[in-house]
């Protein structure tokens, strides 16, 4: 039990520290992002879009977990579908941009182990909007 404690906590104060880098944006949830391009679209998704996107998804320690640039093909998701964290951070995108996202686990996976993802990590993904449908 401590060590998921410990490792919440780690993944707390890297929320923190992440917090006070420049240009980082905290939505009103505690989703973080940094605009790292942007794009010359003014169209944004809504919950009902399918997304198509490029990202790559790590945990605190670096550890990738998902790349869809290293298998050179995009990814369409139904934004309905996906954590919170995602829900809420690509709404603020517009096709073009490209965002480092910081998802606390309250809006990824939870209290709940997924695959190589340990209960409580802090999601960090870096996604670039190709298009909405």
């Amino acid at each position: 039990m401590a060590k998921k404690e410990d490792y919440k906590l780690k993944n707390e104060k890297f929320l923190e520290e992440i917090e006070k880098e420049e240009g980082i944006i905290k939505h009103r949830t505690g989703v973080m992002y940094k605009v790292i391009k942007k794009g010359d679209s003014d169209r944004s998704p809504n919950i009902r879009s399918v997304v198509s996107v490029h990202y790559k998804g790590s945990l605190i320690n670096g550890r990738e977990f998902d790349n869809s640039w290293k298998r050179n093909c995009p990814e369409a998701f139904r934004l309905s579908d996906l954590v919170d964290g995602w829900k809420i951070a690509l709404q603020q995108m517009h096709i073009g941009d490209r965002f480092m996202i910081y998802i606390p686990y309250e809006y990824g996976y939870g209290t709940r182990t997924v695959g190589q993802i340990p209960a409580y990590s802090t999601l960090i993904f870096e996604v670039e909007l190709l298009g909405i449908a």
